[in-house]
């Protein structure tokens, strides 16, 4: 099992006065809206040529539509339908993620450790043969970016669950719903896959307590070199 960086150590002293802070935080979440909707949009124009190729590739690979769309539990606990390029067969039964899911979350986590040492469904029978490409280089999430321009999502913060999900979570994993979920994280960039479901609530909480923009910008630094050597994906 990792041990989880202290929030010191990972995300720095947060820095807050005695007054002023509620408006403090207020201009902030509005500077972190203006990057994520600035920087999302640029991506969409930007990786446009990358999205027709992977869109040309899906199709050609295997049958179903190019993007996979799901409801997911967002800030609050407001639903919203989250896009991702879908790397699995068309129609497949959900059922073998529910059942790892709730695996994880009532902590049998050492039971479900896979031989590469992550905490996911290695041998998934699901996922296309195009697709486990599009997972080990993370271009599956680039959609997201589509969310992040609605406000339904940030570029930074605690990954969106899934509504059984969320029907297991108690007091403690609700915390995450306490702000927008993210593309990128700081579970993302400590170990991804490679942790188990509590030290991922861990991180998330972490994050959430110690927020700043300027964490943000740091979470998507590291982001980068994070999916370029793929640590922690599946």
């Amino acid at each position: 099992m990792h041990d989880v960086p202290h929030v010191a150590a990972v995300l720095g002293p947060a820095e807050e006065s005695a007054d002023g802070v509620t408006r403090q935080r207020g201009v902030a979440l509005a500077v972190k809206r203006m990057i994520d909707f600035v920087l999302a949009l640029i991506g969409l124009i930007v990786l446009s040529p990358v999205f027709v190729a992977i869109a040309m590739a899906i199709k050609s690979d295997s049958e179903g539509p190019v993007f996979f769309r799901q409801q997911r539990i967002g800030r609050f606990g407001r639903p919203f339908t989250f896009y991702k390029f879908r790397t699995m067969t068309h129609g497949n039964d959900p059922a073998i993620h529910r059942e790892y899911v709730t695996s994880l979350i009532r902590d049998e986590s050492e039971d479900l450790k896979g031989e590469s040492g992550s905490y996911k469904i290695e041998a998934d029978p699901r996922v296309t043969r195009l697709g486990r490409i599009l997972r080990r280089t993370s271009l599956d999430e680039l959609p997201q970016l589509i969310n992040v321009v609605r406000g339904e999502m940030s570029l930074v913060g605690p990954r969106p669950p899934i509504g059984y999900e969320v029907d297991l979570y108690g007091s403690r994993e609700r915390r995450r719903l306490e702000v927008l979920p993210g593309i990128t994280g700081l579970w993302q960039v400590n170990g991804r896959c490679e942790t188990t479901y509590q030290e991922m609530v861990d991180l998330d909480l972490l994050y959430i307590d110690a927020w700043s923009v300027v964490e943000d910008l740091k979470i998507l630094g590291k982001t980068v070199g994070v999916v370029l050597n793929r640590k922690g994906a599946w």
